[in-house]
């Protein structure tokens, strides 16, 4: 049985689970991402040392809505191997009938679910966005988008459902939110009872991305000691996260961790892949470079729109949740 993939926008599913989605595709295993919004209000790189020639994006959301559709699709390809090897829908996309006394089989269109915006407060951690538009995916009732979830969870009856943990990874409201529906949508999946096309699906693991504090911040120390990745912030105007600072959500699950039932992922096997699609998020991710050889605790290293250096981990780390009804 296969993995379904479920995240925020367009580059998340590489950042967060690019090496689990890349292995179970090498091994032949049905994968499927789900993007729940199209990155309308990202922020676009365009800079001297990464030049997209795309800064005229920012800010038009269709615009920028069509081209992340097309980088997703190229990094999808990158982490499958070749195109249509990962397949992919938005959630949006996905109808469902309108359970209304007089609704009869019509199929309700969902919504368009846009992207909730964001602001930086802390290096690597994000808040909500003050202006978020009332199409926003973080605004979107809980179970009408659990529920157009849990009918591709039904069809494509996954094996795992790989997403966030519960604040988000570092705090994204879509983030969170999109957590929210994935564990709201294997209850529905589950549940004969519920207004939920095909039938019931209880078999799918629950797996929330999450890494120990103590390996991001031997990572963090790894990438500020390594020689090419300081020439490439001081030609490229990067700063480092500082190993000692308060980290992000994704790195405040030690006690589970160290009690709960943990799978680990390497990305060195897949490594070129994940980069490549971290290439392909042009507008999104700059950077993306393999480290120096031998290094256990650094893979490599990218950034985001706030040009602060990321490192590539050796190793991606989930806690997993039983399925629903499951007596483990």
């Amino acid at each position: 049985m296969g993995l379904l993939a479920v995240h925020a926008h367009p580059d998340d599913e590489t950042l967060a689970t690019g090496a689990l989605i890349a292995s179970w595709a090498a091994s032949g295993r049905p994968v499927t991402v789900v993007t729940c919004t199209r990155g309308e209000r990202g922020e676009v790189i365009d800079t001297p040392s990464h030049p997209t020639g795309l800064a005229r994006l920012e800010g038009d959301g269709p615009a920028l809505a069509a081209h992340r559709e097309t980088e997703l699709a190229a990094a999808l390809a990158a982490l499958g191997g070749a195109p249509g090897v990962v397949a992919q829908d938005f959630l949006d996309g996905v109808a469902l009938p309108d359970t209304r006394p007089a609704g009869g089989t019509v199929e309700v269109e969902a919504t368009r679910f846009e992207d909730s915006g964001m602001a930086w407060v802390a290096p690597g951690i994000a808040g909500p966005a003050a202006d978020a538009p009332p199409t926003a995916f973080a605004r979107v009732p809980l179970d009408d988008a659990a529920a157009r979830l849990a009918a591709l969870v039904r069809d494509r009856r996954p094996a795992v459902v790989a997403t966030y943990e519960a604040r988000g990874g570092y705090g994204h409201p879509d983030h969170v939110r999109t957590h929210d529906v994935a564990v709201r949508a294997l209850a529905l999946a589950a549940d004969p009872g519920a207004p939920v096309p095909g039938e019931p699906w209880a078999g799918a693991e629950l797996w929330q991305a999450v890494t120990p504090s103590a390996a991001l911040r031997a990572s963090r120390r790894a990438l500020a000691g390594a020689p090419d990745a300081r020439a490439l912030a001081d030609r490229a105007g990067l700063t480092f996260p500082d190993p000692d600072e308060e980290l992000p959500p994704l790195a405040g699950h030690d006690d589970e961790l160290a009690t709960g039932d943990v799978r680990t992922v390497e990305v060195a096997p897949v490594l070129d892949r994940v980069l490549g699609a971290m290439r392909a998020h042009a507008t999104q991710v700059q950077h993306a470079t393999s480290g120096p050889a031998g290094d256990p605790a650094l893979l490599g290293w990218y950034a985001l729109s706030n040009d602060v250096l990321a490192p590539v981990p050796a190793h991606e780390s989930y806690l997993v949740s039983a399925p629903v009804g499951s007596a483990r």
